[in-house]
């Protein structure tokens, strides 16, 4: 191909990317138009593929998962060797994985984590931090990769919070998607929790973990380069709104329904947080 020819097919590859991480999340969308020109490519071609793993794992249920998900890990090691690949959304990936020198054990966990989804239902607490290292911490790091560009020893000052932000995350998805992990999925992911006798007391100690992910991980934000700061803050106070709506509910209501934040909700938390980098307050 000609310069131009490739140019056009990497821009299209990450254009995919980008339309997919639109489509599946508004709120880390907003969170990426945030950054500074430059980061929003990369961290698309991060969302973008964990997205399309996360869809084998629950979304193709007339397909033989397994196959799937083992035809994607080897697709995905080919094309980060060989430098190219036909799938869109792997092509972009790979571009990333080369230029910012991502570790493959990151890639591997989170792979690992996926495979756990089609046979693990329950978890113990060694397999708990396994499955939220993998599917959460690792991303955290990909994406801190991208924002260090290239200087480690930013990179591993900053590597604790970013994971500790990454698992606060993870556990706020699992109390919000309780209900459906379980009914839809047959899925718990609380080592030690009996569903059946869920109450306050088992509540308030996930929450209690949950807060400190939060607040080491805040910690890390606000040492970010400037360029991102602002974009994962936006995610961080959508994810602590969250998880404060959920806090103020009983556990029996948790239970039952899947609690969110509006769209209008989330667009003034956008407005506050940009607010907030105006008057340096992060």
């Amino acid at each position: 191909m000609r310069a131009s020819q490739i140019d056009l097919y990497n821009q299209t590859c990450f254009d995919c990317s980008r339309l997919i991480t639109q489509k599946y999340s508004t709120s880390f969308s907003i969170g990426i138009k945030a950054f500074d020109q430059n980061f929003r490519a990369p961290i698309y071609g991060i969302y973008g593929f964990v997205r399309l793993a996360d869809e084998i794992v629950d979304t193709f249920h007339e397909h033989d998962k397994h196959k799937l998900i083992s035809e994607f890990r080897q697709e995905t090691f080919k094309a980060i060797e060989q430098k190219i690949s036909l799938n869109p959304i792997l092509q972009a990936f790979q571009a990333v994985v080369n230029q910012y020198q991502i570790s493959h054990d990151l890639i591997v966990a989170f792979l690992c984590s996926m495979e756990m989804d089609l046979d693990k239902k329950t978890h113990d607490k060694e397999s708990y931090q396994a499955y939220i290292y993998g599917s959460a911490e690792v991303i955290g790091l990909m994406c801190l990769k991208v924002f260090c560009g290239g200087d480690n020893k930013q990179y591993l000052h900053l590597l604790p919070a970013a994971r500790s932000l990454g698992s606060a995350f993870q556990k706020v998805n699992f109390l919000r998607d309780i209900k459906s992990d379980l009914e839809e999925r047959g899925r718990t992911y609380f080592p030690e929790i009996d569903l059946n006798n869920f109450g306050e007391a088992d509540k308030q100690r996930i929450e209690a973990d949950i807060k400190k992910d939060f607040d080491a991980g805040f910690e890390g934000i606000k040492q970010l380069p400037k360029g991102t700061r602002l974009g994962v803050y936006i995610a961080y106070v959508y994810y602590f709104q969250l998880f404060k709506k959920i806090t103020r509910i009983p556990a029996a209501t948790v239970l039952q329904k899947r609690i969110r934040i509006s769209d209008t909700r989330k667009l003034s938390l956008y407005c506050k947080a940009l607010v907030q980098q105006k008057l340096n307050l992060i």
